[in-house]
């Protein structure tokens, strides 16, 4: 039996299918043009072709092929808020100083501090000449000197790796886990803003309060008479009340406060990794724990145009940690299963992770630059890099080391100090090759910016 056909169903087998048009009566092509040309203008129009659209950092006469990024060439990008006229070195430049620093640790100050004169930490950078004095000083080599010491000793190191854990560093964790327990102790207060919780004040109080006894608790029986210095590192290392912010600065001078035990001798070539393995990673588990309780602001942030609002050192000594790495390679960033897998080893993935959980949106538009130097194919280039921009963009930076902390162990005294720069501008940071560091830093192409040598901070304005 036939099937019963619909009245409006039309014959398959009735209908012949349309002949494809021949080459001869289809449109002839466009003749070749050597740009793009809108449909409506005529091919003859001499106005037709169109210059392709040039990149900002393109420069005319480089050639047919598209030019890199200013980051890709070892240049720089001027960020929005650079400063025409920033503040410099004798308005040039700050010169490299990783080549005259090598990784060690200070010597210590003296066999027998019985009669040596401690003195209350304080400010002793108030010029920019002062600052100049301080760069060319033997003071701030042996700082870069101890920071790359630590970078030395974590080189391929995980976090839970076994390290010699001496009396010093159990009791730097012990202080750490009492400020900690102070955060519980002082929750947050109702407050209608996002950042400065009121509470934070009542909490840096305490520490102000109790900084002395602090320092004591981490030092021998004969050294007792230097928590009267050791106080003020310890008071400033975790934020400013009156402010209620966090920057690199505060984590620079816990820096510096390791290297004043490492001169007293309290800590010593042994300790390197677990001063960074297990006391820095502590001090960064504690500052997180601060900075999403009490929500401080970020000192001199701006945003997308930074590594990270609050911190620098992870991003060096966490780079350092990864070179040699069989199979996390920068890039890996990028991925989510190598944050959740790896950030609770490598200080450079936790400090990726933190950074997005605290910013909202893709790490593209949140971090460009890192996802900039997550395109360079090597660690220890990008170590490199870190090294020498910790150096430019810290220390080289008056609105940072104005606030930074001096007294008989990490010493300066302005107009004494010989000129020698060691600080490096932003575009040594990301191009050029260090002693004892590695190659140089060079960022692909990609959205992000770098810094512009002799502009604002980015790290930290204010200590």
């Amino acid at each position: 039996m036939q099937p019963t056909a619909a009245p409006w169903a039309k014959k398959a087998q009735d209908e012949t299918p349309a002949a494809p048009p021949s080459r001869s009566t289809m449109a002839p092509p466009l003749p070749p043009d050597t740009g793009t040309r809108a449909p409506w203008v005529k091919a003859g129009d001499p106005a037709a072709p169109m210059a392709p659209t040039a990149a900002p950092w393109a420069k005319p006469g480089a050639g047919s092929a598209a030019p890199l990024p200013a980051v890709s060439r070892g240049e720089l990008t001027k960020a929005p808020w650079a400063a025409a006229s920033g503040y410099s070195l004798a308005g040039h430049s700050v010169d490299a100083a990783v080549a005259h620093a090598e990784p060690r640790l200070p010597e210590v100050a003296s066999t027998d501090f019985s009669s040596h004169a401690f003195v209350p930490a304080g400010k002793r950078i108030h010029t920019a000449e002062q600052l100049k004095q301080f760069l060319g000083s033997d003071t701030a080599r042996d700082f870069v000197c101890f920071v790359l010491a630590l970078n030395e000793a974590v080189k391929g190191k995980q976090l839970s790796d076994c390290c010699e854990e001496s009396e010093a560093v159990g009791k730097l964790l012990a202080l750490l886990d009492t400020l900690g327990r102070w955060v519980d102790e002082i929750p947050a207060a109702a407050h209608s803003l996002r950042y400065g919780n009121p509470a934070y004040r009542t909490w840096s109080a305490r520490l102000a309060e109790q900084a002395p006894q602090l320092a004591a608790s981490v030092l021998p029986h004969e050294l007792q008479a230097a928590a009267v210095e050791l106080a003020g590192y310890i008071a400033n290392s975790f934020g400013d009340a009156p402010r209620i912010d966090y920057g690199t600065g505060h984590e620079t001078t816990f820096c510096a406060l390791l290297y004043c035990l490492a001169k007293l001798g309290v800590v010593g070539t042994d300790d390197a990794q677990a001063l960074v393995t297990r006391v820095f990673a502590r001090y960064l588990q504690l500052m997180r724990k601060i900075q999403t309780t009490y929500w401080l602001e970020p000192a001199g942030s701006h945003g997308v145009w930074g590594l990270d609002d609050y911190h620098f050192l992870p991003f060096v000594w966490g780079s350092a940690q990864l070179v040699g790495h069989p199979f996390i390679k920068p890039s890996s960033i990028q991925s989510g299963e190598v944050l959740e897998g790896y950030a609770g080893e490598y200080l450079y993935l936790a400090a990726v992770k933190f950074v997005k959980q605290v910013k909202k949106g893709p790490l593209q538009e949140t971090s460009p630059m890192l996802i900039d130097i997550s395109g360079i194919p090597s660690w220890p280039k990008i170590n490199s890099g870190m090294v020498k921009m910790y150096q430019a963009e810290l220390l080289a930076k008056f609105p940072i080391m104005q606030h930074f902390l001096f007294g008989s162990l990490l010493d300066f005294q302005p107009g004494t100090a010989p000129s020698r720069a060691i600080g490096s501008t932003a575009r040594d940071a990301v191009g050029s090759a260090g002693s004892g560091t590695g190659g140089g830093m060079a960022a692909p192409a990609g959205p992000g910016r770098a810094v512009e040598a002799g502009g604002a901070a980015k790290q930290g304005d204010a200590a």
